[in-house]
Order: structure tokens, then sequence, then C-alpha cells
């Protein structure tokens, strides 16, 4: 079951919103509606699953903000549903509305929203208040939030002695402590300083690893998005026209919009070698020999192969004289024979950590799981189209099959290196 969904929601705001939605299910868009009303939201559809971080993104007045305000219950839909783990929004009476927003979802606003009169612990513990919570408990709960989000030590003091990063960070402790399932976030670093704001981003990132929330994430930043985001929402006038990873929508934007949106992000540092890999051209086992190193090099045309063991772990790479001169030495063994001509690279690795070991080496870059498994391999070629300006064809393929084998079970019959 998805932590959140939205089914098909609309929000329309003015005189007669329910003829409003009525005409846009019909296909009038926004502007032929504008007499009835606002539309402010567009048939929006999405799941978040549970420990996701889904961010919403958008410029201003593309509906966004409205679109959160409806996942916590602040708004009601004006057609469609919010369905919150097993309770739909639209159904709930007020006290089981009031729970939810204290036990279920927490929110982190723009403007941190601190109580200027109360103390950084006891404005981190509040929600906790809300709750009935013992104070001794709820002040425990607090001060270990604080911690996390590294204000240990400023417990007794005043927002108005913190600066602006430090004030968001007790905004985010605040949610933490009440400890519920979903984070909303609501353009949250916006209104901090760009070095502030890229601390606030890497912290948020160091938590989520730790915590595993649920997460959705509204901004106005498409390099905050892409940095924080494990799918991105892009909306337009009320509408959602994407829903995709950050390779997704760079690597094949839905339309104009996203494309023209996209066009100046640094794909070196969004891009992955997962994503750009291609399947080798010859793999070679550790357990073969020579002769049969020398087929799978022939038939891939191909003057080197990566050595791997049963379980695909990544040796080395097999040159073709070394491998005749063993045939013709008598040796039956390849594992003295491979070089440390390749620096291997991890599957996640963003492309800016792969120019300096494609540069330096004649052959294509081996791309390796967390257990050290040849899973793709990544030509100098393959590279550089993947830097080039999207198209929305996708990566030229014409040199193999884009889709990497499994990374489990030994072959000898499907390459490596070209």
């Amino acid at each position: 079951m998805a932590a959140l969904r939205a089914e098909g929601v609309y929000k329309v705001f003015g005189r007669r919103p329910a003829e409003a939605v009525r005409r846009l299910q019909a296909g009038a868009t926004r502007d032929e509606v504008k007499n009835h009303g606002t539309a402010a939201v567009i048939d929006a559809s999405f799941e978040v699953e549970a420990g996701e971080t889904f961010v919403v993104m958008g410029l201003s007045g593309s509906g966004k903000s409205t679109l959160i305000r409806m996942l916590n219950g602040l708004q009601p839909p004006t057609a469609g549903r919010v369905v919150l783990g097993d309770a739909d929004l639209s159904t709930v009476s007020s006290k089981e509305m009031r729970q939810i927003r204290q036990k279920r979802v927490s929110m982190v606003f723009q403007h941190f929203a601190l109580l200027p009169h109360r103390t950084i612990i006891d404005n981190a513990a509040y929600p906790l208040a809300l709750q009935d919570v013992d104070r001794t408990e709820r002040r425990q709960r607090a001060g270990r939030a604080l911690e996390m989000v590294g204000l240990s030590g400023w417990e007794d003091h005043l927002p108005s002695e913190l600066s602006g990063g430090m004030r968001q960070r007790v905004g985010l402790a605040r949610a933490l402590a009440a400890d519920t399932e979903i984070l909303l976030m609501d353009e949250a670093f916006s209104a901090l300083d760009p070095l502030i704001r890229r601390e606030m981003q890497e912290q948020l990132l160091e938590l989520q690893e730790t915590l595993g929330k649920t997460i959705v994430f509204i901004t106005h930043d498409l390099n905050e998005a892409m940095h924080l985001g494990d799918r991105i929402a892009m909306m337009r006038d009320g509408q959602i026209v994407q829903i995709g990873t950050a390779e997704q929508i760079l690597s094949d934007p839905a339309n104009d919009y996203v494309a023209q949106f996209v066009a100046d992000v640094d794909k070196t540092r969004v891009l992955t070698a997962g994503s750009v890999m291609v399947r080798p051209a010859a793999v070679v086992t550790s357990g073969a020999g020579p002769r049969v190193a020398l087929r799978e090099m022939r038939e891939a045309q191909a003057s080197a192969a990566y050595l791997v063991d049963k379980d695909r772990t990544l040796r080395g790479v097999l040159r073709d004289e070394d491998v005749v001169a063993a045939q013709r030495a008598g040796s039956e063994s390849l594992v003295d024979l491979t070089r440390d001509e390749v620096t291997a690279v991890d599957v996640d690795a963003p492309l800016s950590e792969i120019f300096a070991p494609s540069a330096e080496s004649p052959l294509p870059v081996p791309v390796v799981d967390a257990r050290g498994r040849l899973v793709g391999v990544i030509p100098r070629v393959t590279l550089l189209e993947a830097m080039a300006p999207n198209d929305t064809s996708g990566p030229d393929t014409s040199s193999g099959d884009v889709a990497p084998e499994p990374a489990t079970g030994p072959s000898t019959t499907d390459g490596a290196a070209s």
C-alpha cells in the first residue's frame, strides 16, 4: 500500500467550482473556466511509496503549494480524493483529521513558524504538547531531534538568538520530534542563503538515510528537486506534466516545456553510471581457459575482455596478446593475466566522477554494483552522447544493448571490453 496517494484531485477557487471541474473534465482549459473559478490543481494523480522522497516542482502559480495543503487536509479537494495509508481524507471526521495531523503527518514551513516566546526545545516539543505527551518525555524526544539536526546546546535559547538556517533546523526538529509517518515540506529551504540551503539539503539526505521517512517536498528550484528527490512531479498551470526520476526527466522529457526547464541542468551531477552504461562486449569467467577467452574476444571483435568470477565479481582486464602468450606456453589459468588498466566505478556514481577514469584508459570503464559485480561498461562515446542536448529519443544504443545483464549468474557468452 502506498503511504500517500492522490486520485484525480482538482482544486478550484471561485463562485462555481463544481461547474469548473465538470468543464475541465470535459477538456476545457484553465483559461476557459476562469469565469467559474481559478483552477489551482487539475486532475493530479500520483502515489508516494513509504520511505520515498517525492518532490513536487514548479514555478509560482503552478499549484504545488495548493496541492500540498490538500495532502494534509488543510484544504479539501473540489473533486477527487487524497488517501493517506488507509484513510480517505475526504471522509474522515474532524476529530480523526486532527489525530492524523498530530500523529501521522508533520509540516515544515518556508518561514519557520516558530513561537518567538518559547525556547528552542519547547518549540521542538510543541507537537508533542498538543498530543498531551508527558513533559519529561516530550523534552527528551525534542532534545534527541535537536541533536539530529545539530542544535545540541541551543535548547534554552529563543528563536531570535538563532540564524535563519538554525531556525529552519528547529522547524525540521519539530517535525522529527513528532515522529510522524510523513513529512510535508513546503519550500522549506527557499528562504535560506545558498550555502546554508545546500547544508540543509545535505542534512536532510543524511537524516533520510537514517530515518527513512516518507517526504513530500515542494520546491521551485530544479537543482534542489533533482538533488533531493527519489522521484519528481513537474507541475505547470495546475497540472502534473511528468513524473519520474531525475535521470528519466533529464533523458526523456515529456514535452518541450520540461525539455526547456532542464536544458541548463548540470547532467554530470544528476545522471549516473547506471543510467548510461551498456552491455559489455566480451566477458570471461575465471574458470575458463585461454581458448574460451580468445573465442569470446574474436566473436565480439574485441582486443580485450573483462575477467569475472562465477558471481560476476570483476577481477580485471584480459588483453588478447597476453592470452595468446599464455596459450602458447600451455597455461590454463587466466587469473594471473589481468591488467590494472581500468578503474571501475560504482553503478550510482555521477558522470562527473567518470570522466577521469575514462580519459585515462583506452577501454570502456567497467561499472560494478555494491558487491563489486560487473553490471555494465561505459565506452567513451556513450559518455559523450549522454552529455549531448536532449532530443527525447534516448541515448544511442547502436554499440550494444543498453539493458545490463542481471548481476547474478556467470556467463562467458555476452561480452565486455571493446
